[in-house]
């Protein structure tokens, strides 16, 4: 306004004013310039320096209103240009540092290229294609302060060239974020279609299931919040890379399904944290129609749970089945056997021939190992259906009983049991049950550790369960066998001294307990570095055995206690 005011008053002094003089005769005390025409180029000229002078003075003196700022942005908008997504011919930020080092030399362009990365947040090392086009862009524009913006895009032009044989698409995820900053300047139409995009948006982001959206190149666009929980994978980090880019073991899982022709795949086991997974994918493909880019939308949804569901109801169902057949067995068994045993005794009794009193013997000791496996099927079969009442018990009370029960054993004798649970430990259960679990659990521990090792058993408790772990440094179990390991009859012991019902019933006694039992061989490195341990473990460890049993809550001592 003022320029425009100052320009009006240079034209009047130079032009009309003149004029009104020669033509109406007014006479004004100040000089005036001729009225010849070769005057004319004087009030051009004049005009036009003092507007360039006072908008050089006026803009050197006095800062932008923030009104001015949020119109100049409004009017950007919709001459917002949109940004391509094309992959780069380098493909990482050393690469852009060894190509820029032609027309800027080697240290100028490492430091533009850490300037620039530091301007846009980004790691020293950055190989993602959206952040190399990020940072190709923040290159120029820095450049352009130093050079001009002509000899800038044409170095950024001919160093940093696009791949020619890519296909041109639009590069939704910058456009996305260009809009997001002038949300709040939208308004109108414009305004109800940013608010309808971002409720989409919003949408996908929370939904309860794994979303990872893909350009049709492979381009990772969104990673939504529970994807980002399942693979404790921030956006951050994988979005506008490739898939295969992201921390294992789901970069290969994910680009293996992305490459695969089948769009569900279910039941998809991988390992986190030491433990298995299980995952559903599914796969749709967007194809690209009236102008706009296609893509994969791919679906993970998380069956960990079902699954160990499913397999504890498969166990239960085989527990249950075959304890109705061993209670028939035991019974039918039991009579026989009993018979076959009282007349081996007679033999003894009637006759003084050495060969008949040995096979007696033989057959005695036979009778025995059968009875004892009946008696197991008996228990087994039994187990399941207690109605004894479950009360507070000191677990370490429990574990040291089983110690000593085993120590009256002359089997295992060198083998050191060392009892680290705390005393005072209470869970709800039966006691008794409780001590023929460790039995089973220390007496298979005995039974696969070499002389003179030791057995330990720890744990620690917390809100509302206690977890003990039982380690041996035996040779360990396959692990083929340890999908089997709590099957009825199922033995990793040699034929005859084992019958594979042991680890059957404290399956069962636990189940019990609504507890929870678990095999892991080797131990894992998580237990051999316990802190709840009094000393550091073995490296040799070959097997741990945790229990998860109910902690005796306050409430309940309390009731106890009155």
């Amino acid at each position: 306004i003022i320029g425009l005011s100052i320009g009006i008053l240079v034209w009047l002094y130079t032009l009309l004013l003149p004029l009104s003089h020669l033509t109406l005769g007014w006479d004004f005390s100040i000089p005036l310039p001729a009225t010849d025409m070769d005057n004319w180029h004087v009030a051009a000229i004049g005009s036009f320096s003092v507007n360039l002078a006072l908008f050089i003075i006026i803009s050197l003196t006095t800062q932008q209103k923030k009104s001015e700022k949020t119109a100049a942005e409004a009017c950007s908008v919709d001459t917002l240009t949109r940004p391509s997504r094309q992959p780069l011919i380098a493909t990482n930020s050393n690469d852009i540092i060894t190509s820029l080092s032609k027309p800027l030399g080697r240290y100028v362009a490492e430091r533009e290229v850490h300037q620039a990365l530091a301007d846009l947040n980004l790691p020293s090392y950055e190989d993602r294609p959206y952040a190399l086009r990020r940072l190709r862009a923040r290159l120029e524009a820095n450049l352009s302060g130093l050079m001009g913006p002509t000899v800038a895009h044409d170095i950024i032009s001919r160093n940093l060239p696009f791949q020619a044989n890519a296909e041109l698409s639009e590069d939704i995820y910058q456009v996305e974020q260009r809009i997001e900053g002038f949300h709040d300047r939208l308004s109108g139409l414009a305004g109800e279609l940013d608010n309808l995009r971002r409720y989409h948006r919003q949408t996908l982001e929370r939904l309860p299931i794994g979303v990872c959206s893909l350009s049709d190149d492979g381009e990772v666009l969104m990673w939504n919040t529970a994807m980002e929980e399942l693979t404790d994978i921030t956006p951050a980090k994988v979005t506008g890379s490739r898939l295969i880019a992201a921390a294992e073991p789901w970069g290969s899982m994910l680009n293996e399904f992305l490459l695969d022709h089948s769009t569900h795949q279910h039941k998809k086991r991988i390992e986190q944290q030491g433990r298995p997974h299980w995952y559903n994918l599914h796969k749709s493909i967007i194809k690209a129609a009236g102008g706009q880019p296609g893509g994969i939308v791919i679906l993970v949804e998380d069956q960990t749970e079902t699954q160990m569901l499913e397999e504890e109801l498969m166990h239960s169902e085989r527990l249950a089945s075959i304890g109705r057949l061993a209670a028939g067995v035991a019974h039918e068994i039991g009579n026989p056997i009993t018979g076959i045993d009282c007349l081996a005794q007679s033999m003894r009794y009637e006759t003084d021939n050495k060969e008949i009193l040995e096979m007696a013997e033989q057959i005695q000791e036979q009778t025995k190992r059968v009875t004892r496996i009946v008696q197991s099927l008996m228990n087994f079969s039994h187990s399941g259906h207690q109605t004894s009442e479950h009360l507070p018990v000191n677990i370490g009370t429990c574990i040291d009983e089983a110690i000593q029960l085993l120590l009256l054993s002359d089997q295992g004798r060198d083998i050191e049991y060392i009892n680290e649970c705390d005393p005072l430990w209470q869970i709800v259960g039966d006691s008794q049950r409780l001590v023929q679990v460790f039995i089973n659990l220390l007496g298979n521990a005995r039974d696969a550790s070499p002389d003179f090792s030791r057995i330990r058993i720890l744990g620690h408790l917390d809100a509302y369960q206690a977890t003990i772990h039982v380690v041996d440094q035996g040779c360990g179990i396959d692990e083929d066998k340890l999908d089997h390991i709590f099957d009825p009859f199922f033995t990793t012991k040699e034929v005859g001294k084992g019958t594979g019902l042991g680890l059957a019933l404290v399956y069962s006694i636990i189940e019990e307990h609504y507890g929870h039992i678990s095999i892991e061989s080797p131990v894992p490195s998580h237990i051999l570095n316990s802190q709840h341990s009094t000393s550091p473990l073995s490296d040799s460890a070959g097997t741990c055995v945790t229990l998860r049993l109910p902690k005796v809550q306050d409430k309940l001592l309390e009731d106890k206690s009155e």
